[in-house]
């Protein structure tokens, strides 16, 4: 409601002697001037510019006489003020103007400027008026004034004496007697016997006492403490005619306030609490209505020190109340008791260094125009006794200081209740919620960027008006602030109304003449062009947008007249262009339904206009009929206690029963706020319906209304929407209503489930309490978000030194800024639901909100709740309600995450109470991984880990951690493993972290290059065979993955966790998948090069060299070679070809040493090996398409598919440019060449391909190496290999593999791949020499050569090896038959999954 802002302001008083210091504040009753009371003189001051205007000082010697001035009252037209003194006396001051058109502050504009002086009433509204105070009359009562108080034409002042006296404003008694208060008789209530108790003692006298005009009374405190409210039976005001109500609890009352527009009583107590009373209508007994206190809770050392209060203040529109205590500090409370603002916490009490503060005392408060600043007297500090006077802390000085506050619209603009936006309205400003639309659709804004963007966006703007996006309504933390044009300020200040319409783009404000109106789209204001119009007009009872119209009710000065008047906002503002429509009475409140408006009179009735867009040519108006009246004057005591009132398509029917069900988004009822009492009237439909076709449509007779009744008590606002939407029902039908310290309410409708016909006995609406944090100020209807703003505050007091003389006001006070929050409120529906035993509704409910966004956290949040509230109960529930609600969750896919989640944010000691209601951990941990969601069993197995002995947790464990290597969440393992270790050391009870899901990387999961060194520790060419060794120089990795291979290796843990990945290393390399091997070694840290050593001659063997080359070819994406369509119809060994072959070894050889310095230099970054694998022209990339054809039956992809994934490094090129400028090279080769380079595979897969080439090479994997040698198609690497075969340490049963399959390999080529033939041919004299060592190595009778061993069981492969689609598992099948008609599928599946980005190790699994 109130929020306050920024530092508070201190005005200038001249400092003198304590006499001097100001002590008491009171406005006039238009609250343009103050009277500042010293104990000898009285000041009046201007609240726009605050100036001192005139100062009276009482002479010295009458000074004595009359005693200090205590207390003030204006005369209701501001032209008199009464002062009460010490010594019993009451002094009448006169209010003059001063010597004719003179001013005290006149506003000098440099020459030709538009303000000029043709406007009228120009002076009094920009210059402080200058004004003569003089003394008329004094009255002298003879007893000290406890308390002045003006009522309509007379002051009613109570003395100590027990006597109320009624006197003149002119100063006379007019001959009527005192009211003794003993003879004044009290009674519980209105009804019982008039001879009511008597007061019966004789030193009782009134402390404090205000007038209120609703109830037609006054509240009283009494110096006993005791409180009242005192009526005169009959109009004339005499002992006989008065009679007193008290309620018997209060005994000790200090102070009292009374809300005249909610006709509510605040009595402050001793104790440091306030009593919020009301009268009862029937029997006019007090009943208390509710408590503003302070709760130990939020104020855990001072709620109960805070003495007591002081003063209570209710602010200009009534809506919100300010409480001060006698010790000090202050808060800010809304109408029906919500706390919106205390200085007793936070920053206001502690500084930052945590030392606390002495709480400012105010002496004297009142509120400035429309409740945007707050005049308090500041009291002085406890310590001021014993600080020098020149040291004197400038804080605690008597001072008079102005608190800023800016309001939420709905506390005088109620009609904004319909919209979903938040707007604030401030003394020269506005804030609101929704500024975002108007950057993303303002033309203007996106000028500075590129033309193409904004030609992107404005098709969309338009598209996006329908209703706000929920970003935008929640968007970010600041407000989106209009300064209000200051030439409209200058003239009309203050404002009184703002609104806004419905998509957040245009807001109008109304001054105190005419009004204006600002678009966020093109940033500008629109004023009235001539000035005598808009000072013509006085806006009454609000503003409301309709569409593109602004609808007002005004009085028209010049004719005195109250109209309603409807403006276009694209026109000029003028009367002109205005529809005008002429009202009986002055319009109170108005408010927009769809195409009708409702207006609440002066004379209590109730009138409904249609309202519709007219185009006459040119000109677009608006054109308003009278619909229907209603006389509300039998039901409400007085025009002004009427809050709110809005017209509703809410109704008890909820359009089930209801003939015609049209009719259910009619305007159903009418909505009125009676003081807190919130009213419906609905449409009378139980007489005869009137038929749509027999009724006129120019004359729509309407139904009457039945007799209200109340829906419920304390409101402040009331929330609905005429927007309609059948997948979310239950939220749109609804009202919402915000009770105070109640907290809100909505009145839900129930609906049968698939329309069938509901119980006769089931009432259709229901009223659900719930509380937020928030105070609410819209309501978002389809997101269940509850908007609101919250008082924030931020301290600069370590700008200056602490034991600084003058302690500045920046430093005691910190600085005030406003926070937009929001609040879901679903979670609050549904409990409400299930404990009303409507399960069947909170499902229908939570279903049609399952698709927003914070929908898991909202069931999470009730579960949580529950679980808090039951398991911490010290009474036993009879009938607990957390079964339910996981009974409830289950009926969710989202059941797992949620328990898991609720119990990881809860205390180990609740936990055996939620899984007694929701299952056993260890069942929910089996549906996890049975529903493949790792990361939620992760989280279970922490839970278990805290509930089960080590063996059982283990045992799960071990279930999640092979799972989580099957399926590649390396991130998962790596915990994992920590989690195993840490079971197995006995660290048991600090439970590892709960893992996060994070996808492997881009690099394809071998950054593990980046912590590691690999080197060949010598070059292979320099070194004479017999010598060669391999040496493992691969460094730890550094890091969270390198924790594992610590020295405690040998602990049974740790071989518990190696025998399980060394059993997932067999099978991958048993299924022939290399690329997540090395995933899998790089990203757990895994030692692959000892353990290939290890498995040299078992499970590192390659039994199938042409299913393990097919295999690399489709999971590096590898393509396989292609031949130019030339030397298709030559033969192979044709001469011409020859010569490029030749070419190719002669490269080949020139490159051993640069691709051996590439092995023994890889170094720990990625981007070194991406230039130096780049070098050399077997590894270009280039960007040339193939010129395929047709009977390319083995090539796979397109190049350009694959060069477009690759990195081109800029000096790529001048390699290849160098190369190819020697060679004088004829069509054909050039053809040839392009067709090498285009069947290289992605730059990615090449870093990895030469990554695995090495780490085999230094385990002396040959046959391995072979193959990715094959695949890369580098003869280099063969000759490397044989160097390495000469050595005599080489196994031979190795060598004779390498032989076998190389020989399988030619006869595959020959029959399914000629593109592999080339470089067959190339390596032809390798392959020779390699036959030759073998004959040398192995005997004849030794020679048994596994793979022939191996064939059959490779001929039915087993279903790992047939991953993949379905296409891939047939080559595998038929090596080969028929694997041409196969290829060409398998080409277009192989393209396919090139556009996918690749997921490292995560394969489907399809058995073929």
């Amino acid at each position: 409601m109130y929020f306050l802002s920024g530092w508070p302001k201190r005005l200038l008083c001249a400092a003198g002697s304590p006499a001097e210091a100001p002590s008491h504040v009171q406005s006039d009753p238009q609250r343009a001037f103050f009277a500042v009371l010293a104990p000898a003189r009285l000041s009046i001051w201007y609240s726009r510019p605050s100036v001192l205007i005139v100062t009276y000082k009482e002479p010295a010697k009458s000074s004595t006489q009359f005693g200090s001035y205590k207390q003030a009252e204006w005369r209701p037209d501001s032209t008199m003020i009464a002062v009460s003194t010490a010594n019993g006396y009451i002094l009448f001051f006169h209010i003059t103007s001063s010597r004719g058109d003179r001013y005290l502050y006149e506003p000098v504009y440099p020459k030709g400027s538009p303000q000029m002086k043709g406007i009228p009433h120009f002076k009094e509204e920009h210059c402080a008026p200058a004004l003569n105070l003089e003394m008329k009359k004094v009255l002298d009562l003879q007893a000290p004034i406890m308390s002045l108080q003006s009522v309509l034409e007379d002051l009613l002042v109570a003395t100590s004496d027990g006597l109320l006296h009624l006197i003149h404003w002119e100063g006379m008694t007019n001959g009527r007697k005192a009211i003794n208060l003993c003879t004044v008789p009290f009674s519980v209530d209105l009804q019982s016997s008039r001879a009511g108790s008597f007061l019966g003692f004789t030193d009782v006298h009134i402390k404090d006492m205000e007038y209120c005009a609703t109830l037609d009374g006054f509240a009283v405190v009494f110096n006993d403490g005791k409180v009242g409210f005192i009526t005169p039976v009959s109009s004339r005001f005499t002992a006989e005619q008065l009679h007193g109500v008290w309620p018997q609890d209060v005994v000790d009352g200090t102070c009292v306030a009374v809300n005249n527009k909610y006709r509510l009583m605040a009595f402050g107590c001793a104790s440091g609490s306030v009593q919020v009373y009301t009268i009862d209508n029937t029997t006019g007994a007090m009943l208390l209505s509710h408590k503003l206190e302070l709760t130990p809770k939020q104020y855990p050392d001072i709620w109960n020190k805070t003495g007591a209060v002081k003063l209570i203040r209710w602010s200009p529109d009534n809506s919100v109340v300010i409480v001060t205590w006698e010790y000090g500090g202050f808060s800010l409370w809304s109408v029906f008791g919500a706390q919106l603002i205390c200085t007793l916490g936070g920053d206001f009490a502690y500084r930052s260094d945590g030392t606390k503060k002495d709480p400012l005392k105010i002496n004297s408060m009142s509120w400035g125009a429309e409740g945007y600043h707050l005049w308090v007297i500041s009291g002085f500090g406890s310590q001021n006794t014993e600080i020098e006077a020149d040291l004197r802390s400038v804080v605690k000085q008597p001072s008079i200081l102005l608190f800023q506050f800016i309001k939420s619209v709905l506390t005088v603009n109620p009609c904004m209740s319909n919209q979903e936006q938040v707007l604030l309205q401030g003394e020269d400003r506005l804030y609101l919620n929704c500024g975002e639309t108007s950057q993303t659709q303002n033309p203007r804004s996106s000028a500075h960027s590129e033309c193409t963007t904004s030609r992107e966006t404005s098709p969309f703007a338009d598209g996006g008006l329908e209703s706000q996006g929920l970003s935008t309504l929640l968007g970010h933390r600041h407000w989106h602030v209009v300064q209000i044009s200051s030439t409209y300020l200058e003239s009309n200040w203050p404002i009184r109304f703002s609104a806004i319409d419905k998509l957040g783009q245009n807001i109008a404000v109304v001054g105190k003449f005419g009004f204006a109106h600002y678009s966020l789209l093109t940033k500008k204001w629109k004023l009235f062009g001539n000035i005598t119009q808009e000072q013509n007009m006085i806006v009454t009872g609000g503003l409301a947008w309709w569409n593109d119209f602004m609808v007002l009710a005004c009085y028209n000065i010049s004719e005195r007249q109250e109209e309603l008047r409807v403006y276009l906002r694209t026109l000029n503002l003028d009367n002109a262009f205005a529809h005008v429509t002429k009202a009986q009475a002055e319009t109170l409140l108005l408010s927009v339904f769809r195409d009708m408006v409702i207006v609440f009179r002066a004379d209590c009735s109730i009138c409904l206009y249609s309202i519709e867009r007219k185009c006459d040519g040119s000109n677009t108006t608006a054109d308003i009929q009278v619909l229907q009246e209603v006389s509300m004057s039998r039901y409400i005591p007085h025009p002004f206690l009427v809050v709110s009132v809005t017209l509703t398509s809410v109704s008890t029917e909820n359009g089930i029963t209801l003939k015609m069900p049209q009719q259910a988004r009619d305007a159903e009822s009418i909505m009125l706020n009676l003081a807190g009492q919130l009213i419906m009237m609905q449409r009378d439909r139980s007489g005869p319906q009137i038929r749509e076709k027999d009724s006129n449509p120019n004359q729509r007779k309407l139904l009457p209304f039945c007799p209200p009744v109340v829906l419920a008590q304390s409101v402040e606002n009331v929330w609905t929407t005429c927007r309609a939407n059948k997948q979310k029902r239950h939220l749109l039908e609804a009202l919402w209503l915000s009770c105070g310290s109640a907290g809100m309410k909505v009145w839900l409708p129930l609906f049968p489930r698939d329309h069938r016909k509901p119980h006769s006995f089931l009432s259709q609406r229901i009223m659900l309490p719930f509380h937020i944090n928030i105070y609410p100020l819209a309501v978002l209807f389809e997101d269940a978000l509850v908007l609101g703003a919250v008082n924030d505050t931020v301290l600069y007091d370590y700008l200056y030194p602490r034991n600084s003389a003058r302690e500045q006001l920046e430093v005691f006070f910190p600085f005030c800024v406003v926070e937009r929050t929001s609040q879901i409120y679903l979670h609050h529906i549904l409990r409400q639901l299930l404990v009303r035993n409507l399960g069947e509704q909170a499902l229908l409910l939570a279903q049609s909100c399952a698709a927003l966004p914070y929908f898991p956290h909202v069931l999470e949040l009730m579960l949580h709740e529950v679980l808090e509230e039951e398991a911490t109960s010290r009474e036993p529930i009879p009938d607990p309600l957390l079964p339910t609600v996981a009974k409830y969750i289950t009926e969710f896919p989202l059941f797992l995450q949620t328990v898991v989640h609720c119990a990881r944010k809860t205390e180990y000691a609740l936990w055996n109470y939620l899984f007694a209601a929701v299952g056993n951990p260890k069942d929910l941990f089996e549906e996890c991984l049975m529903a493949q969601d790792l990361d939620t069993a992760a989280s279970y197995l922490i839970i278990l880990q805290n509930m089960e002995v080590p063996a059982v947790s283990r045992q799960h464990a071990t279930l999640l951690f092979n799972t989580a290597l099957e399926q590649g969440k390396w991130d998962l393992c790596r915990h994992m493993i920590r989690f195993l270790k840490a079971i197995g050391s006995g660290e048991s009870e600090t439970p590892p972290s709960t893992p996060t899901a994070q996808e492997p990387s881009s690099s394809g999961g071998f950054e593990f290059f980046r912590n590691r060194s690999i080197s060949l520790s010598q070059s292979a060419e320099n070194v004479p065979p017999s010598k060669f060794s391999l040496q493992k120089t691969l460094s730890m990795p550094s890091g969270p993955s390198g924790k594992r291979w610590s020295k405690d290796s040998d602990c049974a843990e740790n071989m518990y966790i190696d025998m399980m990945l060394w059993r997932h290393a067999r099978r991958l390399l048993e299924d022939v998948r290399l690329k997540d091997l090395g995933c899998f070694a790089a990203q757990l840290g895994f030692e692959l090069i000892s353990w290939l050593c290890k498995e040299r001659t078992r499970a590192a063997r390659v039994d199938n060299f042409v299913i393990a080359l097919k295999r690399l070819h489709k999971d590096f994406l590898w393509p396989l070679p292609i031949i130019p369509a030339s030397s298709i119809c030559s033969p192979f060994k044709n001469g011409k070809y020859r010569t490029v072959g030749n070419l190719e070894i002669e490269a080949g050889i020139s490159n051993i040493q640069r691709s051996q310095s590439w092995l023994s230099n890889i170094g720990p970054t990625h981007h070194e090996i991406e230039t130096v694998s780049s070098q050399g022209p077997h590894m270009q990339d280039a960007f040339l398409s193939p010129l395929s054809n047709k009977g390319d039956e083995c090539s796979i992809g397109s190049a350009t598919d694959l060069t477009e994934s690759s990195s081109m490094v800029d000096g790529d090129w001048t390699v290849v440019d160098e190369n190819f400028s020697t060679l004088s090279l004829t069509q054909s080769e050039l053809e040839h060449i392009s067709m090498e380079l285009a069947s290289k595979g992605p730059h990615k897969s090449q870093v990895q391909l030469r990554y695995l080439l090495h780490i085999f090479m230094e385990a002396g994997c040959l046959d391995w190496c072979v193959v990715i040698g094959l695949i890369l198609r580098e003869s280099s690497v063969i000759n490397q290999i044989l160097v390495i075969a000469q050595s005599s340490e080489v196994d031979g049963e190795i060598l004779q593999n390498i032989k076998t399959g190389l020989h399988a390999v030619d006869r595959w080529a020959s029959t399914d791949c000629p593109g592999y033939k080339p470089f067959l041919n190339i390596i032809k004299p390798q392959l020779q020499k390699l036959s030759e060592i073998t004959q040398e190595q192995v005997q004849p009778d030794a020679f048994q050569p596994t793979a022939v061993g191996k064939a059959p069981e490779q001929s039915s492969p087993r279903p790992e090896e047939s991953r993949g689609s379905s296409s891939h598992g047939s080559i595998l099948l038929n090596e080969t038959g028929g694997s041409n008609m196969v290829s060409r599928k398998d080409e277009d599946t192989t393209e396919v999954e090139e556009e996918e980005p690749l997921q490292d190790g995560a394969y489907d699994c399809s058995v073929s």
